[in-house]
C-alpha cells in the first residue's frame, strides 16, 4: 500500500499557471489578469471564502470540451479562475498545492452549471461534465502570476 501511495504522490513535473480570471459579480464577464493577490479569495472575484474560493481547470481539458460541444472554448468561457497546464489536477485532490506565493488545497470537482448551455450552446452542460475543473480553498495568501509553477507540497 505504501508503494501505491508513493506512486500517487509522484508527478513528472510541476505545472504552469497559464491564465487568471476573476468574476467581479455574479454573471459578470470574466476579467483576465496577469497577476492577482490571493487572500481568502482572489482579489476582485465575487466568490466567498471557503472550499470553493478558487476554481481551477486544466488547459488540456479545453480542447476536449470543445470537441464534445462542437465549438471553440476560450479560457474564460467556463468561468474558472485559473487555467493550468502540465499537471493532473485530479491527482492533487485533497493536497496542498503551491502556486506562486499562495498555497491552495483542491477540495473537489467543480461541476458545471446550467449556464454552460448559454455559453457553449446545446449540450454544453454535458460537454463540461467531468472536465469542469476543481474547487480549492486558500491555505495561505500570496501573489500569483502567469507562468508561476503549480506544484504539490511534499506530503509528510
Amino acid at each position: 500500500m505504501s508503494y501505491l501511495r508513493a506512486l500517487m504522490g509522484t508527478h513528472a513535473r510541476a505545472g504552469t499557471l497559464d491564465w487568471i480570471g476573476v468574476r467581479p459579480a455574479r454573471r459578470a464577464e470574466m476579467v483576465a489578469l496577469d497577476r492577482v493577490a490571493v487572500g481568502p479569495t482572489l482579489a476582485g472575484d465575487h466568490a466567498a471564502p471557503g472550499k470553493r474560493a478558487v476554481t481551477l481547470i486544466q488547459a488540456e481539458h479545453l480542447p476536449v470540451i470543445a470537441a464534445l460541444c462542437g465549438r471553440a472554448v476560450t479560457e474564460g468561457a467556463l468561468r474558472r479562475n485559473l487555467v493550468v497546464s502540465g499537471i493532473n489536477l485530479a491527482a492533487l485532490k485533497g493536497r496542498a498545492v503551491r502556486i506562486g506565493g499562495a498555497m491552495l488545497r483542491l477540495t473537489g470537482p467543480c461541476a458545471p452549471c446550467s449556464r454552460m448551455e448559454e455559453t457553449l450552446g446545446r449540450g454544453g452542460y454535458s460537454a463540461v461534465r467531468h472536465h469542469g475543473g476543481w474547487c480549492a480553498e486558500v491555505l495561505s495568501p500570496g501573489e500569483i502570476a502567469l507562468g508561476c509553477a503549480v506544484a504539490p507540497e511534499a506530503t509528510p
